[in-house]
């Protein structure tokens, strides 16, 4: 009768808001019986690897690409000093203090002399730094997260909780195993009804979670702790609510909280990138009938959004309006193309996946193929040179633009289409591509870039604001 909890980073930054809010919020009986798996502080895994949305190089990305320079050193550094910093904020003076930059000290130590170490070996010719990079990824991010964790489970013993750290990094582990057999080492000694475990938000194993969920890797971790532990619930903390639309674009008083969805809307967010839950760690929960609550922190009293396998909504209608921009439409045109699509589509997809590219959505007809692109215009670049080597007297463009989806349970309502691109047109929005499908969850509008922040708040005015959802879209219990 236990929950698994994770709490998100820019959370983590309030230690007094998740203490009071989500740890002893109801106090007494219901302090226990909850495990929490922990997010690097807000910012720290962006300086550790690189930025997220950016691209900025951390110290992976300035070691990755500087083996002739220690511009990685100095980041690295830098990072050390301000790690510091947050735990003198966190415990004041003392022995807390002494014993957090101890535990901090020796991970970064032994993390700078294994880069320090394997800079050294891969200027020897037999060596490859490629071969190692995975590696050294996963080294980095786990340092992030033992550190919130660690701070965490000591700060909550100071103030009167008996929380206990546990530490699935694999830190100096003398054998790799899997991530099942690492959670069920790491519970077995755990008494649920008696101790709070505060878990690391990254775990290390022998197929390496970063090679199949990149960043998505603490919620693979949260979503297997709850399967495996056979969880009542598992719940998301996050700095917001899971609303019909971004409250800075549209309105804070326009903006309304949902109350239940299904795991179908949470896949379509994450693939705009704006996630409840990384779609493979949803697929966990999904397949063992655990339910999914994503809550506020700084509004504990909100009973959050309630997501699960089985929920539609009481009648058609458009829950959330949502997108991305920086997107790169990859539009290739050749004559030839009719009657083989299958053919350039198959080594298109190939090229892309070579790149580690992620495909928000693409456009077929007879003679063309569009993959709208989520990434950066350095890899862009190279995959329109490699499909233009592939396919010399085809025709190549990119253009980069912004995509806005409509997403709910159940929207199969005759004329929504209509009425989403009339809303469009009567604020001089150009739509540059439209997708429906069969499937009546979805409607994305690709539209360019500069026409982003109208479009969503055209859509939510026309397809959420003219209903009186009230406190929120269907509120959950």
């Amino acid at each position: 009768m236990h929950t698994i909890e994770k709490i998100g980073g820019t959370s983590m930054l309030d230690y007094p808001s998740v203490r009071d809010n989500i740890i002893l919020r109801g106090g007494g009986k219901d302090l226990y019986q909850r495990v929490f798996v922990v997010s690097a502080y807000g910012g720290i895994t962006d300086q550790l690897l690189e930025h997220k949305k950016s691209g900025q190089p951390g110290v992976y990305g300035l070691f990755a690409s500087g083996m002739e320079d220690h511009s990685w050193s100095e980041k690295f550094e830098e990072l050390t000093v301000q790690l510091r910093n947050m735990n003198h904020q966190l415990f004041g003076d003392g022995e807390l203090l002494q014993q957090a930059n101890s535990f901090l000290d020796e991970r970064m130590e032994v993390a700078r002399q294994c880069l320090l170490d394997l800079q050294s070996l891969c200027q020897h010719g037999h060596f490859a730094l490629e071969a190692h990079l995975g590696t050294v990824r996963e080294m980095l991010a786990s340092i992030g997260e033992a550190h919130s964790a660690w701070n965490t489970a000591k700060l909550l013993k100071r103030d009167g909780v008996n929380a206990c750290f546990v530490d699935l990094t694999g830190w100096r582990a003398s054998k790799h195993i899997s991530l099942d057999e690492r959670i069920r080492e790491a519970f077995a000694s755990i008494d649920l009804s008696k101790q709070l475990p505060i878990v690391t938000g990254y775990a290390h194993s022998d197929a390496g979670l970063m090679t199949s969920f990149d960043r998505g890797y603490s919620e693979m971790i949260f979503s297997r702790l709850a399967v495996l532990t056979q969880a009542k619930e598992a719940i998301i903390h996050k700095e917001f609510h899971l609303s019909s639309a971004d409250p800075r674009l549209v309105g804070e008083d326009k903006a309304v909280p949902i109350g239940r969805t299904n795991y179908d809307v949470a896949d379509q967010l994450a693939n705009l990138g704006m996630e409840a839950i990384h779609p493979k760690a949803a697929k966990g929960l999904r397949q063992n009938n655990i339910s999914l609550r994503v809550k506020n922190t700084f509004e504990p009293e909100h009973t959050g959004t309630l997501i699960t396998g089985d929920y539609v909504s009481n009648s058609p209608c458009v829950e959330i309006i949502a997108g991305c921009k920086g997107v790169y439409a990859l539009e290739l045109f050749d004559q030839n193309m009719a009657g083989s699509i299958h053919d350039y589509d198959f080594e298109v997809l190939a090229i892309i996946k070579r790149f580690n590219a992620q495909i928000v959505s693409k456009d077929i007809n007879a003679n063309t193929l569009t993959h709208f692109l989520a990434t950066n215009l350095k890899t862009v670049r190279r995959i329109q040179s490699a499909v233009e080597k592939r396919f010399p007297e085809a025709e190549l463009n990119q253009q980069k633009v912004a995509i806005v989806s409509a997403i709910g349970s159940d929207m199969q309502m005759p004329g929504i289409l209509a009425k989403a691109v009339q809303a469009l047109a009567s604020n001089n929005i150009c739509v540059l591509a439209v997708h429906q499908s069969m499937r009546q969850v979805d409607m994305q509008f690709v539209v360019s870039e500069s026409d982003y922040d109208v479009t969503v708040k055209s859509l939510h005015a026309a397809l959420v604001e003219v209903h009186d959802h009230g406190r929120a879209i269907c509120l959950a219990s």
